[in-house]
């Protein structure tokens, strides 16, 4: 009996690995891209039953026209003067299944000034003076 599970565990262990995908998505969490940064890129397959897995890496073969790639992670060099970059993914099992997209890369890059420990207290304690 043990062994009849073990053997059904492992079959349906390879069957859910070995789910067919019919074809691939991106699902970007972003419209555009900074430079110096880790961009993760998103992708989907779709399976014949409708549903979609997220692809890793090792499933997906990435090209882009600028940038060096991290597993899923698009890197675009901080002094790069590029305003776009074209990515294509294309599925490694099956590499004629394949999806492009063009993303922009950001043009104004905003550093959020953040207060000091010291000039928030400040602040806080000046409120207080404030309501009293």
């Amino acid at each position: 009996m043990k062994q009849l599970i073990t053997i059904l565990l492992v079959i349906s262990s390879v069957t859910a690995k070995a789910q067919k995908i019919d074809s691939i998505y991106f699902n970007l969490y972003t419209d555009s891209l900074k430079k110096g940064v880790h961009n993760y890129i998103n992708v989907d397959g779709k399976t014949p039953t409708g549903s979609f897995l997220p692809l890793m890496a090792d499933e997906i073969i990435f090209t882009t026209t600028a940038g060096k790639w991290d597993g899923n992670s698009l890197i675009i060099d901080r002094d790069s003067k590029i305003d776009s970059v074209i990515i294509t993914a294309s599925l490694k099992e099956q590499p004629s299944i394949k999806e492009t997209v063009t993303v922009y890369i950001k043009k104004i890059e905003v550093d959020p000034v953040l207060k000091t420990e010291k000039e928030l207290i400040e602040g806080w304690q000046k409120k207080r003076r404030q309501k009293d």
